[in-house]
């Protein structure tokens, strides 16, 4: 998971710079399209094996949805500093928790409901509703992270029937499908110097999304998604060095109380999985 913070950090980089003359919605094909690069040394050795599976459907439902994530988040990062739409992404953990309290009949007591709500106060003071106007930038985030905590909750049940290479070789053909049509409303070829920027963006993010999804896969996702916040700390200093964007001490902060509430709820749920003996009647 930490692994692939970085490289998802790249992506954001790399998304903004396209952005500057391609539209976001060819950048988000691009990306999935240079991204099948990745998966080609499966496709040699297994021929069309990675694509076995007998959830076809789960799969379909998962990148509609993701597909909606990723063209709302691109579209987000061309318009939004840096820093500010990462940490507000953060609080997408916080809506697959309560996904997985929905879906999965996981018990939660008061205290991780509280620490739910701390997450959502960091949202509140990253976003300062009624002191600073709340542009389209962060509200597509917001949208992008509740599709994306959908996305995470169909992932979690891929990944007891199909293994990682299975779920990225279908995210990133079909979401390659799904964003074809959007990118053409807008479409202009791009320049050598362009392409070279696409082609990383593909290797980069579909790498980290290897990493992302094996994480999710071998662990519960309570407790890898608080190593996702290392993301916020690779994206900032970036934005800095490169765009000469400085986040303020309100996305900062705000960043964090998402981060320690994230952190808290995984750190109760691992705690009560190894002893459930010590499971409060409330479920803690």
């Amino acid at each position: 998971m930490l692994i692939s913070t970085v490289g998802f950090a790249a992506m954001v980089m790399l998304v903004r710079a396209a952005s500057t003359d391609l539209h976001p919605f060819e950048i988000a094909f691009f990306r999935n399209l240079f991204g099948l690069l990745v998966l080609v040394p499966w496709f040699i050795k297994d021929g069309w094996m990675p694509f076995k599976t007998s959830r076809l459907g789960v799969h379909v439902i998962r990148n509609l949805v993701q597909v909606t994530t990723v063209l709302s988040f691109f579209f987000a990062l061309a318009i939004t500093p840096l820093a500010l739409a990462t940490a507000l992404s953060f609080i997408a953990p916080i809506f697959a928790t309560i996904l997985a309290i929905l879906f999965f009949r996981e018990m939660v007591g008061v205290r991780r409901w509280m620490a739910i709500l701390f997450g959502f106060a960091g949202t509140y003071v990253i976003l300062r509703p009624g002191f600073t106007p709340i542009s389209l930038g962060p509200l597509l985030v917001i949208f992008s992270s509740v599709m994306f905590a959908i996305s995470l909750t169909i992932m979690k049940l891929l990944s007891r029937t199909d293994s990682t290479v299975t779920i990225t070789c279908y995210s990133a053909s079909l979401l390659a499908v799904f964003s074809l049509g959007p990118a053409a409303y807008f479409w202009q070829w791009p320049t050598w110097e362009q392409l070279g920027l696409l082609v990383a963006l593909g290797l980069i993010a579909t790498s980290a999304q290897m990493f992302f999804i094996q994480a999710m896969k071998i662990a519960d996702m309570n407790v890898v998604m608080p190593m996702f916040f290392f993301q916020l700390i690779w994206v900032a200093v970036g934005a800095y060095l490169i765009f000469g964007e400085a986040p303020d001490a309100y996305t900062l902060l705000g960043g964090a109380m998402v981060f320690a509430s994230t952190f808290y709820i995984a750190f109760r749920e691992r705690a009560i999985k190894a002893d459930p003996a010590a499971q409060p009647p409330d479920g803690g």
